[in-house]
């Protein structure tokens, strides 16, 4: 009874005061102003992909994570590829018998008009004058050893693939071009989190705004409102980035788990991941494309002409080919080379088949991210906020400071 008397007691007082209703608000004026500014810092994190303003990077913004899609490009690469799949594993995955079939299946399709194109660009006048029966030998020839030479090829792109592709090169590469994609890989993975960041904001806002409160009321300073607004927003963005990603490893405390909300849903996040990772980055389409057109590309067409000449080179054909000279036998190796990468990339093209090689390669990455340290898998979106993460805690204490001016200047004139 006392202490309700008391509370009442309490109550009057604060009722009497002339600057009542701000005073009572700090702390919803506090929760709504740490929403707005922790959305708008994590709209900054990614938004927007390309730099709007007057002089990059000044007079301007570009999202912190495109803005450094290649540095984030490489983290990703360093924390996560690189830790759990060798390139040999990740090629192996891929099924290269399965390519050189599929390769071998579109070409086989096309094969009078492959060695139409090819001999025909090589020597168009012997070409042409040579009549339907003397070409068909070229075509048997060629439909008869080709499962064989493409099954031999893969197996010589899976014995030096390593010479063949610079995979990290290829990933950073793709980044840079495209920041939209590095983007759309945090947002995918980190989505429940950054919900999180957002929505948790507006109730540590209130709860420092209570704090914020409690101050005012001992120590009315009379700039003292925006200095602890300033103090807290700078707290608020801290705690709730934090929260995320601490504790490392979970605490007990009775039936509760506490741990970092990120690392809590490694499983989830694993299977995700490495599902964007097969399906949209590490696709055989995308690998074969580096092989055979990247910037190791004159190694695969070394590899190829080793062995797809042959088509041309041999029996009754070889014989056709090696009386048209030297020079002329050069040409047409080169051409063999040339319309078989065109023709090789258009038959990887298929989604559905892209999608078929992805379902292995998914499976090894989520398995080896699920048994990553709490330490090695937090690195996987915590450097989309460490980056520049001064700049989303400035923000805070910023926001916390005109806030806190502004509750001065309207409530407590």
């Amino acid at each position: 009874m006392l202490h309700a008397f008391a509370l009442a007691g309490f109550f009057q007082v604060l009722w009497a005061r002339p600057d009542f209703w701000g005073f009572v608000s700090i702390p919803i004026v506090a929760a709504v102003v740490t929403w707005a500014h922790v959305w708008f810092a994590m709209k900054m994190v990614f938004y927007p992909v390309e730099f709007v303003g007057l002089a990059p990077p000044w007079l301007g913004w570009q999202g912190i994570v495109p803005r450094k899609a290649t540095k984030m490009a490489d983290i990703v690469m360093r924390n996560t590829l690189d830790k759990i799949a060798s390139l040999s594993e990740i090629f192996e995955k891929l099924a290269p018998e399965a390519i050189a079939a599929r390769i071998t299946a579109h070409l086989t399709e096309r094969i009078e008009r492959f060695i139409d194109e090819v001999v025909g660009a090589a020597q168009p006048a012997m070409w042409e004058k040579l009549p339907a029966a003397m070409r068909q030998p070229f075509y048997d020839q060629a439909r008869a050893l080709l499962p064989e030479v493409m099954q031999r090829l893969m197996t010589s792109m899976r014995e030096r693939i390593g010479e063949l592709i610079d995979l990290r090169g290829m990933i950073v590469r793709r980044f840079t071009q495209e920041r939209g994609l590095i983007v759309h890989v945090f947002l995918e993975v980190g989505s429940r989190e950054i919900r999180f960041i957002v929505s948790s904001s507006f109730w540590i806002g209130m709860f420092f705004g209570a704090i914020q409160m409690v101050a005012w009321y001992f120590l009315p300073y009379r700039f003292g409102l925006p200095l602890y607004g300033c103090a807290l927003g700078y707290l608020t963005n801290w705690v709730a980035l934090n929260m995320v990603f601490r504790p490392l490893h979970p605490i007990r405390l009775g039936p509760f788990r506490i741990q970092g909300l990120f690392l809590r849903r490694q499983a989830e996040v694993s299977e995700r991941f490495a599902a964007i990772a097969a399906e949209e980055i590490l696709t055989t389409e995308a690998v074969m494309t580096e092989i055979l057109a990247g910037e190791r590309a004159e190694r695969a067409r070394a590899l190829c002409e080793e062995h797809l000449t042959p088509l041309l080179e041999t029996g009754m054909t070889g014989m056709m080919v090696k009386a048209l000279g030297p020079e002329a036998v050069a040409q047409l190796r080169r051409a063999i080379v040339d319309h078989a990468i065109r023709e090789a990339l258009a038959a990887l093209a298929d989604p559905e088949f892209n999608r078929a090689r992805a379902v292995g390669l998914a499976e090894v990455i989520a398995s080896r991210m699920k048994g990553m340290s709490p330490a090695e898998f937090q690195d996987v979106l915590r450097p989309a906020f460490h980056e520049d993460e001064w700049i989303i805690i400035f923000l805070g204490a910023l926001f916390g400071f005109l806030a806190g001016w502004v509750q001065l200047v309207v409530g407590f004139q």
